[in-house]
């Protein structure tokens, strides 16, 4: 239900100069209003206007909205609608303007949320077909928990036209600021230029911008892409692109934050990843949360779904302690479609969240930040992030995910990087960051959780994979003085030794090998999941069993089962002797088979594994943490970035 908030100052109405109109008063703009590009299709506006009850919006630029007479449009949207909750707990402001533009004969209202997502009418004004400014100053102290501002705009008997909105601050910064972005960006060209195209030609973000750090890792490079000239020409001296081996995504990072230190005098540094299409307010959104926050801190972006753009795919991670391992933060939904549920209609998204780290996608690092806690770990991919996110939270600087603030990004639904090359990364990853931040001394149930991993690949068929995760197990007791060294290495080592196992090996099409020998109807009896502990313990003592019998003649050669990637279950997999199984980002499939030898042999390796991890956890820890600031220091990644990775 509605209802009307009694506590509101009144709103103010002026002419409009010719001047820029958010320059009628002194204010710090924090948040414009933004319309759909031309192009957008209906569920991509769904994150700009809410127009359940009003014909299409017409919008001559992206700062104009035109209401036909008689329709209602509600801009109570992802990216217009003001996190209010967030600037209650995070920044020093007690107020907030909202400032329109607008003209014809209609009528403003203002509501905002509480937590639980109901909604209260604040203050609302008729207007007439005349050019006018309105503007109102609205309270932020009832937004503790959760809440958020917006306003409707309705046409009466004539054309309502809004010509610009913005949300601003009442003041201006303590201190002086200044921005630089970091780009890391590996063989993909064409979409790294358009992420400077995005940025040059935004005039208020384009004038945020003190330099902009490209850290170009590939063989294809971004000076030769169609378009780099013209985005370089438009930034101008702000534009810096370095060129060095591919190390990794914490590598890449690292040297935009190592070129922001020792070349510029920014205060804020914004990581972006180089697959990502740009919102482009988002950057100036970012910056002005930083710049009123009340402490240093990290400002992160959340991420839209690249693959279906109304979708938010996360808005927030945090890493449980106990088994190291990140997931959703409280009180968050994965996958939202703003295209069949307005924010108005979802009281989940009202609350505010508290998360660990943010995803670098997007992430915004103050440089107190950076000369305090160093650069990344030099870990390659995986777990950089969160790492760097736990570690700044230990020493003082929070992170928040700031709704309204994201970029269209791969959704982890298309791919599956558990497996493959990638899993090295992951499990000596994960055990670094816990070595460095579990508060437990072998690390809780860590260590059961990766055996369980373990377990779990070997009854899949792949044991790729487990071979994997048993060289990420080496790496890490190797200790720290290890991870500087293997930066260069251990991509190609990991790619080289993917293929030592059928399951490891793509194959474009599962009809480039023989027909299945099982038919579908004796298949689909092996698909019902086991759900009591019960049916679990027998499925998996079957599986156990399964591999003291050898495989049927043939399956070598010919799969018993085309398994898609969605049906790739433990309890389908360990009854089989050999399947195909697709690829989660459609490449193909990998053809895996049982071999009961393999099994035993790296079953036995894991638990040999798991034990040396569990009695030398206490003492890695402590080598772990004593090395940190050498790890991650600028004069070592500087010795990193000249090639001398074992002098760092």
């Amino acid at each position: 239900m509605t209802t009307t908030d009694s506590a509101v100052s009144p709103e103010r109405v002026s002419e409009p100069s010719a001047a820029d109109l958010s320059s009628q008063k002194a204010v710090t703009l924090l948040q414009r209003v933004i319309l759909p590009r031309p192009g957008d299709p209906l569920k991509v506006r769904s994150l700009y206007v809410d127009e359940e009850r009003a014909k299409r919006v017409k919008s001559a630029s992206r700062s104009e909205a035109t209401v036909a007479a008689g329709n209602e449009v509600s801009f109570a949207t992802y990216f217009n609608a003001f996190p209010a909750s967030y600037w209650r707990r995070w920044t020093v402001l007690p107020t907030v303007i909202l400032g329109l533009d607008v003209s014809g004969p209609g009528r403003i209202d203002v509501y905002r949320s509480k937590a639980d997502g109901s909604v209260i009418h604040v203050t609302g004004v008729a207007t007439s077909g005349e050019r006018r400014r309105l503007e109102f100053d609205l309270d932020l102290t009832p937004f503790e928990d959760g809440g958020w501002y917006w306003f409707d705009v309705t046409a009466d008997d004539g054309t309502f036209t809004l010509h610009q909105g913005a949300w601003s601050a009442p003041l201006a910064p303590s201190d002086e600021t200044r921005l630089s972005i970091g780009i890391c960006t590996f063989n993909r060209p064409d979409d790294c230029v358009a992420a400077l195209q995005a940025l040059a030609d935004d005039p208020v973000v384009v004038e945020l911008i003190n330099r902009v750090v490209v850290a170009d890792q590939g063989n294809k490079k971004v000076r030769d892409a169609t378009g780099f000239a013209a985005a370089a020409a438009a930034l101008g001296d702000r534009m810096l692109l370095v060129e060095q081996p591919n190390l990794g995504g914490s590598g890449g990072f690292s040297r935009t934050m190592y070129e922001m230190q020792t070349s510029t005098d920014a205060t804020h540094h914004i990581l972006l990843d180089d697959d990502v299409q740009l919102e482009p307010d988002s950057i100036a959104r970012a910056y002005a949360f930083a710049r009123f926050a009340k402490r240093p801190m990290l400002v992160g972006g959340q991420m839209l779904a690249l693959q279906d753009r109304s979708v938010l795919h996360t808005m927030g991670e945090v890493v449980t302690m106990d088994k190291f391992f990140w997931r959703a933060a409280p009180n968050t939904e994965y996958g939202h479609d703003f295209a069949r549920k307005s924010l108005r209609k979802s009281p989940q998204l009202h609350r505010r969240i508290d998360v660990d780290y943010s995803g670098w996608w997007m992430c915004l690092i103050p440089r107190v930040a950076i000369e305090q806690l160093g650069l990344a770990l030099p870990l390659f991919i995986k777990w950089d992030d969160a790492e760097y996110g736990i570690r700044a939270g230990e020493r003082g600087f929070p992170t928040t995910t700031l709704p309204g603030v994201a970029v269209w990004h791969l959704s982890w639904s298309d791919k599956d990087d558990t497996a493959g090359w990638q899993a090295y990364f992951h499990t000596r990853n994960r055990l670094v960051a816990a070595a460095l931040h579990s508060p437990y001394k072998r690390g809780g149930s860590l260590l059961r959780d990766t055996f369980k991993f373990d377990l779990k690949f070997l009854i899949m068929l792949q044991y790729a994979t487990a071979s994997l995760h048993h060289r990420a197990y080496e790496d890490f007791l190797a200790g720290p003085d290890r991870l500087f060294p293997l930066l260069p290495t251990a991509l190609p080592t990991a790619l080289e030794h993917q293929g030592d196992y059928p399951d490891g090996r793509v194959v474009a099409s599962s009809s480039d090998l023989p027909l299945p020998s099982m038919g579908a109807v004796k298949a689909e009896r092996f698909m019902k999941p086991p759900t009591t502990p019960g049916t679990i313990g027998r499925t998996l003592l079957a599986a156990l069993s399964h591999n003291l019998r050898a495989p049927k003649p043939g399956t070598a050669e010919r799969p018993e089962m085309n398994i898609s990637a969605q049906d790739a279950r433990w309890f389908l997999l360990s009854r089989l002797d050999s399947a195909t199984v697709g690829t989660a980002d459609g490449r193909g499939v990998t053809f895996r088979r049982r071999e009961p030898d393999t099994f035993w042999r790296m079953l036995r390796q894991s638990v040999r594994l798991h034990a040396r991890l569990l009695r030398e956890f206490p003492a890695l820890r402590e080598q772990y943490r004593e090395h940190l600031d050498e790890l991650t220091s600028l004069e070592n990644w500087g010795k990193a970035f000249a090639g001398d990775v074992r002098g760092a």
